[in-house]
Protein backbone atom coordinates (compact mmCIF):
# COMPACT_ATOMS: atom_id res chain seq x y z
CA UNK A 1 0.00 0.00 0.00
CA UNK A 2 2.84 2.39 0.71
CA UNK A 3 4.33 1.67 -2.71
CA UNK A 4 1.02 2.27 -4.40
CA UNK A 5 0.56 5.57 -2.64
CA UNK A 6 4.03 6.81 -3.44
CA UNK A 7 3.95 9.34 -6.33
CA UNK A 8 5.89 8.32 -9.42
CA UNK A 9 8.76 10.53 -10.55
CA UNK A 10 8.00 12.69 -13.52
CA UNK A 11 9.75 11.87 -16.81
CA UNK A 12 11.94 14.68 -18.17
CA UNK A 13 10.77 16.04 -21.49
CA UNK A 14 12.26 14.12 -24.39
CA UNK A 15 13.23 11.08 -22.28
CA UNK A 16 11.31 7.84 -22.27
CA UNK A 17 8.17 9.15 -24.02
CA UNK A 18 7.52 10.50 -27.51
CA UNK A 19 6.21 13.99 -28.23
CA UNK A 20 2.55 14.75 -27.67
CA UNK A 21 0.07 14.95 -30.48
CA UNK A 22 -0.03 18.72 -30.21
CA UNK A 23 3.77 18.93 -30.57
CA UNK A 24 3.68 16.53 -33.53
CA UNK A 25 1.09 18.67 -35.30
CA UNK A 26 3.23 21.75 -34.70
CA UNK A 27 6.32 20.10 -36.17
CA UNK A 28 4.40 18.85 -39.20
CA UNK A 29 2.94 22.30 -39.84
CA UNK A 30 6.38 23.89 -39.59
CA UNK A 31 7.87 21.37 -42.03
CA UNK A 32 5.06 21.99 -44.51
CA UNK A 33 5.57 25.73 -44.28
CA UNK A 34 9.28 25.34 -45.01
CA UNK A 35 8.59 23.16 -48.03
CA UNK A 36 6.05 25.58 -49.42
CA UNK A 37 8.52 28.40 -48.98
CA UNK A 38 10.93 26.57 -51.26
CA UNK A 39 13.52 25.75 -48.59
CA UNK A 40 15.33 22.44 -48.58
CA UNK A 41 18.29 20.73 -47.07
CA UNK A 42 20.05 20.43 -50.44
CA UNK A 43 23.38 22.01 -51.23
CA UNK A 44 22.67 25.53 -52.57
CA UNK A 45 25.66 25.21 -54.86
CA UNK A 46 24.06 22.47 -56.97
CA UNK A 47 21.52 23.18 -59.73
CA UNK A 48 17.96 22.32 -58.79
CA UNK A 49 18.74 21.85 -55.08
CA UNK A 50 15.75 24.03 -54.19
CA UNK A 51 13.40 21.35 -55.55
CA UNK A 52 15.14 18.32 -54.08
CA UNK A 53 12.87 18.09 -51.02
CA UNK A 54 9.57 18.73 -52.75
CA UNK A 55 10.09 16.52 -55.81
CA UNK A 56 9.06 17.54 -59.32
CA UNK A 57 7.30 20.87 -59.78
CA UNK A 58 3.56 20.89 -60.40
CA UNK A 59 3.34 24.32 -62.04
CA UNK A 60 5.53 26.27 -64.44
CA UNK A 61 4.96 30.03 -64.51
CA UNK A 62 5.03 31.81 -67.88
CA UNK A 63 6.87 35.15 -67.47
CA UNK A 64 6.66 37.67 -70.33
CA UNK A 65 9.77 39.73 -70.99
CA UNK A 66 8.03 42.93 -69.88
CA UNK A 67 6.62 41.52 -66.63
CA UNK A 68 8.41 42.01 -63.34
CA UNK A 69 6.75 38.91 -61.94
CA UNK A 70 5.86 37.91 -58.38
CA UNK A 71 7.97 38.75 -55.30
CA UNK A 72 10.81 40.73 -56.94
CA UNK A 73 14.11 41.03 -55.11
CA UNK A 74 14.85 44.53 -56.46
CA UNK A 75 13.43 47.13 -58.82
CA UNK A 76 14.14 46.57 -62.49
CA UNK A 77 17.70 47.14 -63.74
CA UNK A 78 16.88 46.23 -67.37
CA UNK A 79 18.17 48.73 -69.93
CA UNK A 80 17.31 46.83 -73.10
CA UNK A 81 14.39 44.70 -74.25
CA UNK A 82 10.67 45.07 -73.62
CA UNK A 83 9.52 47.83 -71.22
CA UNK A 84 9.09 46.32 -67.78
CA UNK A 85 5.68 46.40 -66.09
CA UNK A 86 6.03 46.99 -62.37
CA UNK A 87 2.91 45.00 -61.54
CA UNK A 88 2.58 41.31 -62.37
CA UNK A 89 -0.21 40.31 -64.78
CA UNK A 90 -3.05 38.14 -63.48
CA UNK A 91 -2.11 34.48 -63.19
CA UNK A 92 -4.48 31.89 -64.61
CA UNK A 93 -4.22 28.17 -65.05
CA UNK A 94 -3.36 26.73 -68.47
CA UNK A 95 -4.28 23.16 -69.29
CA UNK A 96 -1.33 22.56 -71.62
CA UNK A 97 1.47 20.48 -70.06
CA UNK A 98 4.73 22.26 -69.33
CA UNK A 99 7.56 21.54 -71.78
CA UNK A 100 10.74 19.67 -70.90
CA UNK A 101 12.83 21.90 -73.18
CA UNK A 102 15.61 21.32 -75.72
CA UNK A 103 19.05 21.30 -74.10
CA UNK A 104 21.55 23.79 -75.55
CA UNK A 105 25.04 24.55 -74.27
CA UNK A 106 25.57 28.08 -72.98
CA UNK A 107 28.29 28.78 -75.55
CA UNK A 108 25.99 28.12 -78.54
CA UNK A 109 26.31 31.09 -80.95
CA UNK A 110 23.11 33.08 -81.24
CA UNK A 111 21.63 31.75 -78.01
CA UNK A 112 21.84 35.33 -76.69
CA UNK A 113 21.48 38.71 -78.33
CA UNK A 114 22.21 42.34 -77.66
CA UNK A 115 23.18 45.69 -79.14
CA UNK A 116 26.79 46.59 -79.79
CA UNK A 117 28.31 48.52 -76.88
CA UNK A 118 24.98 48.50 -75.00
CA UNK A 119 24.45 46.58 -71.74
CA UNK A 120 21.02 45.02 -71.37
CA UNK A 121 21.26 45.40 -67.55
CA UNK A 122 22.78 47.93 -65.16
CA UNK A 123 25.05 45.70 -63.09
CA UNK A 124 26.26 48.42 -60.69
CA UNK A 125 22.68 49.38 -59.93
CA UNK A 126 21.91 45.73 -59.19
CA UNK A 127 24.87 45.61 -56.79
CA UNK A 128 23.66 48.76 -55.01
CA UNK A 129 20.09 47.48 -54.59
CA UNK A 130 21.17 44.18 -53.01
CA UNK A 131 24.03 45.39 -50.82
CA UNK A 132 21.81 48.13 -49.34
CA UNK A 133 19.59 45.47 -47.70
CA UNK A 134 21.56 42.74 -45.88
CA UNK A 135 18.50 40.49 -45.53
CA UNK A 136 17.93 40.45 -49.28
CA UNK A 137 21.64 40.06 -49.96
CA UNK A 138 21.77 37.00 -47.70
CA UNK A 139 18.68 35.41 -49.27
CA UNK A 140 19.95 36.19 -52.79
CA UNK A 141 23.35 34.60 -52.11
CA UNK A 142 21.75 31.46 -50.66
CA UNK A 143 19.42 31.11 -53.64
CA UNK A 144 22.24 31.70 -56.15
CA UNK A 145 24.57 29.27 -54.34
CA UNK A 146 27.41 31.76 -53.76
CA UNK A 147 29.09 33.16 -50.63
CA UNK A 148 27.43 36.31 -49.37
CA UNK A 149 30.82 38.00 -48.98
CA UNK A 150 31.49 37.52 -52.70
CA UNK A 151 28.11 38.83 -53.91
CA UNK A 152 29.27 42.15 -55.39
CA UNK A 153 32.28 40.67 -57.24
CA UNK A 154 30.16 37.78 -58.51
CA UNK A 155 27.57 40.15 -59.98
CA UNK A 156 30.29 42.26 -61.64
CA UNK A 157 31.63 39.11 -63.30
CA UNK A 158 28.32 38.41 -65.09
CA UNK A 159 27.54 39.42 -68.69
CA UNK A 160 24.35 41.33 -69.65
CA UNK A 161 22.55 39.88 -72.70
CA UNK A 162 19.04 39.16 -74.04
CA UNK A 163 17.47 35.71 -74.38
CA UNK A 164 16.69 34.75 -78.00
CA UNK A 165 14.51 31.75 -77.16
CA UNK A 166 11.85 30.98 -74.57
CA UNK A 167 13.90 29.45 -71.75
CA UNK A 168 13.07 27.19 -68.79
CA UNK A 169 14.70 28.15 -65.47
CA UNK A 170 14.28 27.90 -61.72
CA UNK A 171 13.28 31.38 -60.58
CA UNK A 172 13.37 32.85 -57.07
CA UNK A 173 11.44 35.54 -55.28
CA UNK A 174 11.72 37.42 -51.99
CA UNK A 175 8.63 37.39 -49.83
CA UNK A 176 8.06 37.84 -46.08
CA UNK A 177 11.77 38.20 -45.45
CA UNK A 178 12.84 34.95 -47.13
CA UNK A 179 13.48 33.49 -50.56
CA UNK A 180 11.02 31.33 -52.48
CA UNK A 181 11.60 29.23 -55.59
CA UNK A 182 9.41 28.31 -58.55
CA UNK A 183 9.71 26.93 -62.07
CA UNK A 184 9.19 29.34 -64.95
CA UNK A 185 9.60 29.96 -68.67
CA UNK A 186 11.20 33.29 -69.58
CA UNK A 187 10.09 34.83 -72.86
CA UNK A 188 12.62 35.51 -75.61
CA UNK A 189 13.81 39.11 -75.28
CA UNK A 190 14.17 38.94 -71.48
CA UNK A 191 17.23 40.77 -70.15
CA UNK A 192 19.45 38.47 -68.07
CA UNK A 193 22.94 38.30 -66.58
CA UNK A 194 24.96 35.27 -67.72
CA UNK A 195 27.86 33.63 -65.87
CA UNK A 196 31.19 32.40 -67.23
CA UNK A 197 29.61 29.01 -68.03
CA UNK A 198 27.04 30.58 -70.35
CA UNK A 199 23.99 30.07 -68.09
CA UNK A 200 21.51 32.81 -67.04
CA UNK A 201 21.85 33.70 -63.35
CA UNK A 202 19.86 36.91 -62.78
CA UNK A 203 16.63 38.22 -64.32
CA UNK A 204 17.15 41.97 -64.61
CA UNK A 205 13.45 42.96 -64.58
CA UNK A 206 13.14 41.89 -60.94
CA UNK A 207 16.67 41.16 -59.68
CA UNK A 208 15.74 37.54 -58.98
CA UNK A 209 18.47 34.87 -59.03
CA UNK A 210 18.11 32.08 -61.59
CA UNK A 211 19.21 28.46 -61.48
CA UNK A 212 18.96 25.40 -63.72
CA UNK A 213 15.39 24.09 -64.05
CA UNK A 214 14.12 21.20 -61.97
CA UNK A 215 12.09 18.27 -63.28
CA UNK A 216 8.53 19.22 -64.20
CA UNK A 217 7.03 15.90 -65.27
CA UNK A 218 3.25 16.22 -65.27
CA UNK A 219 3.34 19.96 -64.51
CA UNK A 220 1.01 22.46 -66.19
CA UNK A 221 1.48 26.05 -67.25
CA UNK A 222 0.45 28.95 -65.06
CA UNK A 223 0.04 32.38 -66.64
CA UNK A 224 -1.07 33.83 -69.94
CA UNK A 225 0.95 32.64 -72.99
CA UNK A 226 2.38 35.42 -75.12
CA UNK A 227 1.82 35.60 -78.88
CA UNK A 228 4.08 33.13 -80.67
CA UNK A 229 4.66 30.93 -77.63
CA UNK A 230 5.21 27.31 -78.65
CA UNK A 231 5.96 24.78 -75.90
CA UNK A 232 7.90 22.53 -78.27
CA UNK A 233 10.44 25.32 -78.92
CA UNK A 234 11.33 26.02 -75.29
CA UNK A 235 15.03 25.52 -74.53
CA UNK A 236 17.04 24.60 -71.42
CA UNK A 237 20.52 26.16 -71.23
CA UNK A 238 23.18 23.83 -69.83
CA UNK A 239 26.57 25.05 -68.52
CA UNK A 240 29.73 24.56 -70.53
CA UNK A 241 32.35 22.08 -69.31
CA UNK A 242 34.80 24.95 -68.68
CA UNK A 243 34.73 28.70 -68.40
CA UNK A 244 34.40 30.71 -71.61
CA UNK A 245 36.12 34.01 -72.28
CA UNK A 246 33.48 35.38 -74.65
CA UNK A 247 30.01 34.78 -76.09
CA UNK A 248 29.06 35.02 -79.76
CA UNK A 249 25.73 36.87 -79.70
CA UNK A 250 23.35 38.13 -82.36
CA UNK A 251 23.13 41.88 -82.92
CA UNK A 252 19.60 43.11 -82.27
CA UNK A 253 20.18 46.02 -84.66
CA UNK A 254 21.23 44.36 -87.93
CA UNK A 255 21.26 40.55 -87.38
CA UNK A 256 25.04 40.29 -87.53
CA UNK A 257 27.41 38.46 -85.21
CA UNK A 258 29.05 40.11 -82.21
CA UNK A 259 31.63 38.74 -79.80
CA UNK A 260 31.12 39.97 -76.22
CA UNK A 261 33.77 39.33 -73.62
CA UNK A 262 32.38 37.77 -70.45
CA UNK A 263 32.23 40.12 -67.51
CA UNK A 264 31.96 43.26 -69.68
CA UNK A 265 29.10 45.66 -70.38
CA UNK A 266 29.55 45.54 -74.14
CA UNK A 267 32.26 48.20 -74.33
CA UNK A 268 34.63 45.63 -75.87
CA UNK A 269 32.19 44.20 -78.44
CA UNK A 270 33.83 43.25 -81.73
CA UNK A 271 33.32 41.18 -84.83
CA UNK A 272 34.25 37.52 -84.21
CA UNK A 273 37.41 36.27 -85.89
CA UNK A 274 35.64 32.99 -86.73
CA UNK A 275 32.04 33.37 -87.87
CA UNK A 276 29.39 30.65 -87.40
CA UNK A 277 28.24 28.75 -90.47
CA UNK A 278 24.96 30.69 -90.76
CA UNK A 279 23.78 34.22 -90.03
CA UNK A 280 21.57 34.94 -86.97
CA UNK A 281 18.41 35.35 -89.07
CA UNK A 282 18.68 31.90 -90.69
CA UNK A 283 20.02 29.85 -87.76
CA UNK A 284 17.40 27.70 -86.02
CA UNK A 285 18.40 27.23 -82.39
CA UNK A 286 16.09 24.25 -81.87
CA UNK A 287 16.32 22.13 -85.03
CA UNK A 288 19.82 23.02 -86.27
CA UNK A 289 21.80 25.12 -83.79
CA UNK A 290 25.16 26.45 -84.99
CA UNK A 291 28.25 24.88 -83.52
CA UNK A 292 29.99 26.76 -80.69
CA UNK A 293 33.04 28.79 -81.66
CA UNK A 294 36.10 27.72 -79.62
CA UNK A 295 37.59 30.36 -77.37
CA UNK A 296 40.97 31.42 -78.85
CA UNK A 297 42.24 32.34 -75.37
CA UNK A 298 41.28 29.04 -73.76
CA UNK A 299 44.11 26.55 -73.11
CA UNK A 300 44.26 23.68 -75.56
CA UNK A 301 42.95 20.36 -74.24
CA UNK A 302 44.04 18.29 -77.27
CA UNK A 303 46.53 15.54 -76.40
CA UNK A 304 50.05 16.08 -77.63
CA UNK A 305 51.08 13.95 -80.62
CA UNK A 306 54.71 12.84 -80.92
CA UNK A 307 56.49 14.18 -84.00
CA UNK A 308 57.49 11.36 -86.35
CA UNK A 309 60.51 12.12 -88.59
CA UNK A 310 59.52 12.42 -92.22
CA UNK A 311 60.92 9.64 -94.40
CA UNK A 312 60.76 9.72 -98.18
CA UNK A 313 60.88 6.22 -99.66
CA UNK A 314 63.49 5.64 -102.36
CA UNK A 315 62.44 5.02 -105.94
CA UNK A 316 62.12 1.35 -106.95
CA UNK A 317 65.09 -0.17 -108.73
CA UNK A 318 64.92 -1.43 -112.28
CA UNK A 319 62.95 -4.66 -112.74
CA UNK A 320 61.61 -4.34 -109.19
CA UNK A 321 57.93 -4.96 -108.65
CA UNK A 322 55.75 -3.80 -105.78
CA UNK A 323 55.66 -6.37 -103.02
CA UNK A 324 59.11 -7.86 -103.81
CA UNK A 325 61.41 -8.21 -100.80
CA UNK A 326 63.70 -5.25 -100.47
CA UNK A 327 67.40 -6.09 -100.71
CA UNK A 328 69.65 -4.75 -97.95
CA UNK A 329 71.56 -1.60 -98.89
CA UNK A 330 74.99 -2.07 -100.51
CA UNK A 331 78.02 -0.96 -98.50
CA UNK A 332 79.40 2.45 -99.31
CA UNK A 333 82.89 2.09 -100.90
CA UNK A 334 83.78 5.63 -99.99
CA UNK A 335 83.14 5.12 -96.29
CA UNK A 336 86.25 4.41 -94.14
CA UNK A 337 86.71 0.80 -93.09
CA UNK A 338 85.91 0.14 -89.45
CA UNK A 339 88.91 -0.06 -87.16
CA UNK A 340 89.31 -3.56 -85.66
CA UNK A 341 89.16 -3.86 -81.96
CA UNK A 342 92.72 -4.23 -80.59
CA UNK A 343 93.30 -5.18 -76.98
CA UNK A 344 95.05 -2.44 -74.98
CA UNK A 345 98.75 -2.78 -74.27
CA UNK A 346 100.61 -2.05 -71.07
CA UNK A 347 100.99 1.62 -72.02
CA UNK A 348 97.47 2.07 -73.33
CA UNK A 349 95.50 1.05 -76.37
CA UNK A 350 97.55 -0.19 -79.33
CA UNK A 351 96.53 0.84 -82.82
CA UNK A 352 96.90 -1.16 -86.05
CA UNK A 353 100.42 -2.01 -87.31
CA UNK A 354 101.97 0.55 -89.65
CA UNK A 355 104.81 0.03 -92.22
CA UNK A 356 108.35 0.71 -90.90
CA UNK A 357 109.75 4.00 -92.13
CA UNK A 358 113.60 4.31 -92.29
CA UNK A 359 115.11 6.80 -89.84
CA UNK A 360 117.79 8.21 -92.20
CA UNK A 361 118.61 8.66 -95.89
CA UNK A 362 121.51 6.08 -95.86
CA UNK A 363 119.36 3.14 -95.17
CA UNK A 364 117.50 1.48 -97.98
CA UNK A 365 114.41 -0.57 -97.84
CA UNK A 366 115.15 -4.22 -98.86
CA UNK A 367 113.55 -4.94 -102.20
CA UNK A 368 112.06 -8.33 -103.13
CA UNK A 369 113.97 -10.47 -105.70
CA UNK A 370 112.55 -10.44 -109.25
CA UNK A 371 111.07 -13.67 -110.62
CA UNK A 372 113.37 -15.87 -112.87
CA UNK A 373 113.39 -15.22 -116.60
CA UNK A 374 112.31 -17.69 -119.27
CA UNK A 375 115.90 -18.49 -120.31
CA UNK A 376 116.87 -19.39 -116.78
CA UNK A 377 114.24 -22.00 -116.75
CA UNK A 378 115.94 -23.98 -119.69
CA UNK A 379 118.90 -26.10 -118.53
CA UNK A 380 122.33 -26.20 -120.39
CA UNK A 381 121.80 -23.29 -122.82
CA UNK A 382 123.58 -20.04 -122.36
CA UNK A 383 122.44 -18.49 -125.59
CA UNK A 384 118.98 -17.46 -126.09
CA UNK A 385 116.87 -20.32 -127.04
CA UNK A 386 115.62 -20.30 -130.64
CA UNK A 387 112.55 -22.14 -131.69
CA UNK A 388 113.24 -25.28 -133.79
CA UNK A 389 112.38 -25.34 -137.47
CA UNK A 390 111.49 -28.36 -139.58
CA UNK A 391 112.24 -28.68 -143.24
CA UNK A 392 109.76 -30.27 -145.34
Amino acid sequence: MRDAARPRPSTPPGHGRGPSRTAARTLAALASALLLAGCSGGDPGEPGAEQSATGPAREVLLQPAGSQGPAPFTPSTAQEGAPVQQEAPPVTGVSDPAPAGHALTGSTPGLYGGTRSVASCNVEQQVSYLTAEPGKARAFAESAGIPESNLADWLRGLTPVLLRADTRVTGHGFQNGRATSFQSVLQAGTAVLVDQYGTPRVRCACGNPLRSPAAADGAVHTGEPWPGYRPERVVVITPTSGTVGSLVIASAADNTWLERRTGTDGDQDRRPDVLPSCDPASCDLVTNPPQPVPDPNAPSTAPSVPVVPHHTPSAPRENERPGDPVAPPMPDDTAPAPTPDVPPGPDGPVGPELPVVPDGPGEQQPQPEPPPSFEELLPGDTAPHQPETFEG
